[in-house]
């Protein structure tokens, strides 16, 4: 399906490693050109090769969106460089364990910077190009939100925030003709995902346990069937699609537990 987005410039957060970059493959495949926003210019640097090896187009800009100011001047920097906004995916974020007992007010605060506050500002900063190519918002979520987890207090409050933030903005933005969508995540194998997996005792059977919860298929979600998801919704074959949590996990999330 050609989902024209040819040229398309399409900022995406923390898109230089896990599902970000995933993200940024497919986009690349469609001929977009992602704009990667990430804190660590190697890793930016790197993913962009990955992309431009396989024929792609993509850029980076370095800032920590635990700042405000960086941003702002994220958005500026796209700007200067491509002189226009077709799409933004708030993704950038980390389930950083901070919970109700082993918490307190800085580190949980600190947390939401780091999971949530950013994709409010970046809405805010990029809204004013987004009004003039009548471009879309994709949010990335996590399950946690409905589900818990336990000793995860701040993610998963910011991803309940990021659900209530794509609805409300999907209101507050339709006279723009500006479509807000979220992708909500459960399972899925990054580098981040395999770092938790390794504090337990026994990563193998943790992990076993884990897919085996999963109705469809017993397996993890990949990255790239993510990033196809959020490549529709940015995409005008879904241009009647907007306010919508899209679950992409296997069932994970909504489907019958006692189904084994």
């Amino acid at each position: 399906m050609n989902l024209n987005l040819n040229n398309k410039v399409i900022l995406i957060t923390g898109g230089a490693k896990g599902i970000g970059l995933g993200i940024a493959k497919v986009l690349a495949a469609e001929g977009a050109i992602p704009f990667i926003i990430g804190r660590n210019e190697e890793d930016n640097k790197q993913a962009v090769n990955e992309i431009e090896t396989t024929g792609g187009q993509a850029k980076f800009v370095t800032a920590d969106l635990v700042y405000p100011a960086d941003c702002e001047r994220a958005v500026k920097e796209v700007l200067l460089t491509n002189g226009r906004i077709d799409g933004l995916v708030n993704n950038a974020g980390v389930n950083d364990g901070v919970g109700l007992e082993n918490g307190n007010y800085e580190s949980f605060v600190a947390s939401l910077h780091k999971n949530l506050i950013h994709y409010y500002l970046m809405a805010k900063y990029t809204l004013p190009e987004l009004k003039k190519t009548k471009g879309a918002i994709v949010n990335i979520g996590s399950k946690t939100a409905e589900t818990g987890q336990g000793h995860t207090s701040a993610y998963s409050a910011a991803n309940g925030g990021r659900n209530a933030l794509t609805r409300e903005w999907a209101l507050e933005l339709l006279p723009y003709s500006i479509r807000v969508n979220a992708v909500i995540v459960a399972e899925c194998y990054t580098p981040l995902y395999e770092a938790w997996i390794k504090t337990f005792d026994d990563p193998e059977e943790k992990l076993r346990q884990i897919t085996a919860k999963i109705p469809f298929g017993k397996r993890m979600t990949t990255a790239e069937e993510i990033a196809n998801a959020v490549a529709f919704l940015l995409s005008d074959k879904s241009g009647h699609t907007t306010g919508q949590l899209i679950h992409v996990d296997g069932g994970y999330t909504h489907l019958d537990r006692a189904l084994q």
